[in-house]
């Protein structure tokens, strides 16, 4: 590789260290001292130095050696079109950009994380966060006891970010030192698997945990940090060049296998399917069900097996009758059906009764407010707590719909159970949008900012709009959208928990309480409808108390990762082709 530093000649503790650990060190050509075919495992899959393989035929078989579920790969290529035409059919070029960053020049930032701490990776429960992090990011996971038991490796550095004020991890990194791994006389080290949680509010989480690893190689004596980024990562880039990272030519070559799929073969069509349709999509097609994109900004597409043919607009399919779409439309009509199956509804007001309102907010506290049709939370007003605030929210829902719905606020957390087939397949909790003040910044600013972070990890889906619902929410937490939040103070900027307004959602299918479960098959079942989201307001998942709120009849399976939403629909839709071992085992509901 190329370096400023010279190579140096490894140490004979070293060499014989490299001996121990079956590693070859080289004499000449690579670089004196340095370890022949380094393959470091990384849990995801395994890192191979390609600068240690003197020639192209072990790196092939060291790919071919790929476990299954994994992603290796090779980095540093030399001749990747000479690698490449020794296995043209089984390997393929990376279209990731190498960018180094030169750790004698690096100078830490001035600017402290606030509302979050960077660490060292230290319990088996950071492990698994770290592996919840990867499913939300679309990563390739890494056994959670594989973390655990590598926290103290010598090759590998993991660090987490630590949300200051709950405690839960909200990003990660892991560092290689290259001196440690293969004895690199080039006295290098890489970072890999920067990955910071969607639902984060805080900034700088990424550029917190980058420069942290920088610190930590740069005190270690190391000469520089590389890494490896998606060529139309644009966001990535532009975090890695503003820290002084600048772009090198080494290249890596992966195994052509199922997980790195859409990087040698290409999108699967031109089309740009949101998320909720492209993850239904991409599971057919998996199956060998043939596909046909019909409307790609609808969501509306043709699934075709077997001979039977359906078509889906997202998770909404000609399964659902037309008389359950029509319930789930009509919120007064929802709540009567539900109602009568014995589901908890809350208490409703006349919409054109002041005295009740009046009545309501004494004995209630707050209501809400939305139009009777809608979706994606629009005209929605929650947490209203005086008859002028009630009055402008009827009259805000009634230009979406003259038909408007007066609740009591049940206090509590929004919680989302999929039920799909009459089964809970996923449930998670959905949060409003809130920011975190830095002490600098306004609102306006924050809540831009984390709006970008939310388009950014939903495809364009989330985004928290600045309107008069957002500076109400503001002024009753007493700021304006130009004020400056205290720093690690929590501001809410909506108080209503659609994701489409940039609420996030947190995944807790492993907990929910039982009780919870039968409401939701309960409501689907009187509603007669086979997919459905069921939104309830609780007070814990863990406990049986609940509120309905509303029946969805397109719920968004993507948001619910790594819970297998898309498998479950398409089992619903084409039985047979699902498994023989999943078919055998009759799908049981989750909880």
């Amino acid at each position: 590789m190329a370096s400023d530093v010279r190579p140096r000649r490894a140490a004979p503790h070293r060499l014989k260290r490299l001996r121990h650990e079956g590693l070859k060190p080289l004499v000449g050509g690579q670089g004196e001292g340095m370890a022949e075919n380094a393959v470091l495992d990384c849990g995801w899959g395994r890192l191979l130095f390609a600068q240690t393989f003197p020639k192209a035929e072990p790196l092939i078989e060291a790919l071919r050696a790929e476990g299954p579920d994994r992603r290796d790969i090779a980095l540093y290529v030399r001749n990747p079109h000479v690698l490449l035409a020794s296995a043209p059919q089984e390997v393929f070029l990376d279209p990731s950009h190498t960018f180094r960053l030169d750790l004698a020049t690096y100078r830490p930032g001035r600017r402290q994380p606030r509302g979050f701490t960077v660490r060292r990776l230290v319990s088996e429960q950071d492990a698994e966060e770290v592996n919840r992090i990867y499913a939300a990011r679309g990563m390739v996971p890494a056994p959670s006891d594989f973390l655990w038991s590598h926290r103290d490796d010598r090759n590998l550095t993991y660090l987490v970010a630590e949300d200051s004020n709950t405690g839960a991890v909200i990003g990660t990194v892991t560092g290689v030192n290259h001196v440690r791994a293969f004895s690199d006389p080039e006295n290098g080290s890489s970072l890999w698997c920067l990955a910071v949680d969607p639902q984060a509010t805080q900034p700088g989480v990424g550029e917190a945990l980058v420069r942290r690893l920088a610190e930590h190689f740069k005190t270690q004596g190391l000469a520089f940090m590389d890494l490896s980024v998606m060529h139309d990562n644009e966001q990535a880039i532009a975090l890695y060049e503003k820290l002084g990272f600048r772009r090198v030519s080494f290249f890596g070559v992966k195994r052509k296998n199922p997980i790195n799929e859409v990087l040698f073969t290409g999108p699967a069509d031109g089309h740009a399917l949101n998320p909720y349709a492209r993850i239904i999509v991409d599971e057919a097609r998996r199956r060998g069900i043939a596909t046909d994109v019909i409307d790609a900004e609808g969501g509306l597409f043709r699934l075709t097996w077997g001979g039977r043919s359906i078509r889906c607009r997202e998770s909404l399919s000609e399964l659902t009758s037309s008389v359950a779409l029509s319930i789930c439309d009509d919120k007064r009509m929802t709540r009567r059906i539900v109602e009568q199956a014995g589901v908890r509804v809350p208490e409703r007001i006349g919409a054109d009764d002041p005295a009740a309102i009046a009545d309501a907010l004494s004995r209630h506290g707050a209501l809400v407010v939305k139009p009777a049709r809608g979706e994606q939370g629009k005209g929605v007003a929650v947490g209203l707590t005086t008859e002028d605030d009630v009055a402008a929210a009827i009259a805000a829902a009634r230009r979406l719909c003259p038909e408007v719905l007066v609740e009591e606020q049940v206090q509590g957390e929004d919680l989302r159970l999929v039920v799909i087939d009459f089964k809970v397949v996923a449930a998670a909790l959905r949060r409003p949008p809130r920011v975190v003040g830095d002490g600098r910044s306004t609102l306006r600013a924050l809540i831009e900012h984390q709006s970008r972070r939310r388009a950014a990890a939903t495809g364009g889906e989330s985004t928290i709009p600045i309107d008069a619902e957002t500076e109400r929410c503001l002024a009753a937490a007493g700021y304006g959208l130009d004020d400056v939040a205290p720093e690690g103070v929590e501001v809410m900027v909506r108080k209503a928990a659609n994701l489409h307004l940039g609420g996030t959602i947190h995944d807790v299918t492993s907990e929910v309480h039982p009780a919870l479960i039968r409401a939701a098959v309960a409501a689907a079942r009187a509603i007669d409808i086979s997919v459905t989201g069921i939104d309830l307001m609780v007070k814990s998942p863990r406990e049986p108390a609940y509120a309905f709120i509303e029946a969805n009849e397109r719920p968004g399976l993507a948001n619910h990762e790594p819970q297998p939403t898309a498998e479950r629909f398409i089992d619903l839709l084409f039985p047979l082709s699902a498994p023989a071992s999943v078919r055998a085992a009759a799908l049981p509901a989750v909880l």
